[in-house]
């Protein structure tokens, strides 16, 4: 039996899945851990599910749950593994309303899944993120979701205070744009201009990584929003 294979970013914060973790088609995930609970950001395409097990283990306590699964936004490359998750886990999942009625449907346009040849089974989003901002109590933490639409309509960004410093888990901050996504360009960049303002320390992307000091995530953000959004990666 394989090892489990994380990237311990910083206390309590480690990276556990995505290209060179587990499938090469899944963005990012996150794992972020308060106290004994801990929540995963994305839950990857579920092609390579059984190595996401061994990833997860090695950063969970032994008396440790995992408590949500936050979604950033719906498509298939963030979102296959969702419902593989929640019964491995008894987890809750989260999504913003706006993006969750087409996981509920199992939109394979909207959601991406076409695009890499696969089927998403429909599943419930246990909450469902309405508004612009909403606080989730992860154990001795909390998490807040803002909604940042225009890659998608529900695309969400999370953050949270680690040893004093602000971790934005800012997935797909560069796109792309496309109308089968119902992507919207000026909701896309004020939604750039937002995460700006933020002044965050450190970002995790979706499909560039870790990206630290509070100037590189500024001049990154900068980037995305002075440069057209980028092709397709789905």
């Amino acid at each position: 039996m394989g090892v489990g294979v994380s990237i311990r970013i910083k206390n309590n914060l480690w990276q556990v899945g995505g290209r060179g973790l587990t499938d090469p088609a899944d963005a990012a995930i996150y794992l972020v851990r308060f106290g004994d609970k801990a929540a995963l950001i994305d839950a990857g395409t579920g092609r390579d599910q059984p190595q996401l097990r061994k990833n997860v283990a090695e950063c969970l306590e032994s008396n440790g749950q995992l408590e949500y699964l936050l979604l950033t936004h719906c498509h298939f490359d963030h979102t296959g593994a969702a419902q593989a998750v929640r019964e491995e886990y008894g987890c809750r999942i989260v999504a913003h309303e706006l993006d969750a009625v087409y996981l509920e449907s199992g939109d394979n346009r909207v959601t991406g899944a076409a695009r890499h040849g696969a089927h998403l089974e429909p599943f419930v989003v246990d909450i469902k993120l309405q508004g612009q901002e909403s606080t989730i109590a992860i154990g001795n933490g909390t998490v807040k979701a803002i909604h940042c639409p225009g890659h998608s309509p529900g695309s969400v960004v999370y953050t949270t205070d680690i040893d004093g410093q602000l971790i934005l888990f800012g997935q797909d901050a560069q796109g792309p744009i496309h109308s089968e996504f119902l992507s919207d360009e000026k909701h896309y960049l004020d939604s750039l201009a937002r995460l700006l303002e933020l002044q965050a320390d450190l970002l995790l992307e979706g499909h560039f990584g870790v990206i630290e000091t509070k100037q590189e995530v500024r001049e990154f953000i900068q980037s995305c929003i002075t440069l057209p959004p980028q092709p397709c990666r789905c």
